[in-house]
């Protein structure tokens, strides 16, 4: 018999179609620097076919990104997002050296 709680976090299985910005500031907080082959787990879905994702946890939910290239297209974005902070004047501002020649 184990003395181990049985976990009471809420479990998400988080997909393209249902990711929200806040799941994309807490996935981008979890993995800054963006997450690498190592961080991916593959598991079966009920329908038998393979998932990848990327786990992480809150106080309160564990996590599950699903892994795809729209999945990956939508953090980049969601990263350039936040790097371009709008001046005074409502022009965006592009930090030096992201600007391609």
């Amino acid at each position: 018999m184990s003395n181990a709680a049985p976990s009471d976090k809420k479990r998400v299985i988080v997909d393209v179609k249902n990711v929200t910005k806040e799941i994309l500031d807490l996935f981008t907080d979890r993995y800054p620097y963006g997450y690498e082959p190592e961080d991916i787990i593959k598991f079966k879905n009920a329908k038998g076919e393979t998932v990848r994702a990327v786990p992480f946890e809150t106080k309160d939910s564990k996590y599950l990104v699903k892994v795809s290239v729209e999945m990956d297209a939508k953090i980049e974005a969601f990263l350039d997002e936040e790097d371009s902070v709008p001046s005074e004047d409502g022009d965006v501002e592009v930090p030096e050296g992201d600007i391609d020649d």
